[in-house]
């Protein structure tokens, strides 16, 4: 019998399958999952504030905002477009065996792990603002919907470089190794440790470039209403290229799909 079922329900069918396994096996196939997932922003929060102390001493407080929870929201921020750019690199080659499957398409698995991540980044960023507020630390947003829309900007920068980086890394292997190594300089040039204030203008006009660094600064402004962006920060600018990459990674994704089902 001819199934009935339009595109959209075999492919809402198809993403509510994977999004169960990716789900179960980021989370329980390792009983540490949890816990890495919290112990990594906290530890890196901790290297971050002793490195501002040993390099600009006892430096407690940013123009606008505390140290604190302004590392911890650039320190989510960026998680949430690393993350998005790093899993799905993967997400190919582990799901090869589906590919047998003709309703399941090598852009399933990156779309389903870009999503998951963003779940998992948001819920892990709202156990923070909670105990942060027990803690009487000032982790509540000013502009809640803004906030949101920063921290949805993001998320499709980091689908958008998902998409473009789980395409070429199948076809060039090499890619997946390069990104691991630049992941820590992006962190560096993003604004996540030093305020972008201290950086010389002459290589702040570069460091603007970088459409992270724009979604940051936004989504700190939406969280601390005396926080001042740098000059020339723009949201607009980071759509452009979320845009352009998602536009780039979908093209990339039809165009080698059966090279991709074939690696």
């Amino acid at each position: 019998m001819q199934s009935t079922r339009t595109p959209w329900q075999v492919t809402r069918s198809v993403w509510h399958a994977m999004f169960i396994r990716e789900a179960l096996a980021r989370t329980m196939a390792d009983r540490m999952a949890w816990f890495w997932m919290l112990f990594e922003p906290i530890a890196m929060i901790v290297v971050m504030v002793l490195i501002r102390t040993v390099i600009m001493g006892n430096m407690r407080h940013i123009d606008g905002a505390e140290l604190i929870p302004w590392m911890i929201t650039g320190l989510f921020g960026f998680y949430l477009v690393r993350e998005n750019m790093m899993r799905p690199i993967g997400a190919i080659d582990a799901n090869k065996g589906l590919f047998s499957y003709r309703q399941v398409k090598p852009i399933d698995p990156v779309f389903v792990r870009c999503y998951l991540e963003g779940l998992l980044r948001s819920f892990v960023f709202i156990l923070f603002i909670v105990v942060g507020t027990l803690l009487d630390v000032d982790l509540v947003p000013a502009e809640p919907l803004a906030a949101l829309g920063a921290w949805f900007s993001l998320w499709c920068l980091g689908l958008g470089a998902g998409l473009v980086f789980s395409a070429l890394a199948g076809l060039v292997p090499e890619i997946g190794k390069i990104l691991r190594i630049i992941s820590m300089p992006l962190l560096i040039i993003s604004g996540v440790i030093v305020p972008l204030n201290f950086v010389p203008h002459d290589l702040l006009v570069y460091v603007m470039w970088n459409p992270i660094v724009h979604g940051l600064e936004t989504l700190r402004a939406t969280f601390f209403p005396l926080y001042r962006p740098v000059h020339g920060t723009s949201l607009l600018y980071l759509w452009y290229w979320a845009l352009a990459m998602i536009t780039l990674g979908l093209m990339l994704h039809v165009r080698f799909e059966l090279r991709l089902k074939r690696q």
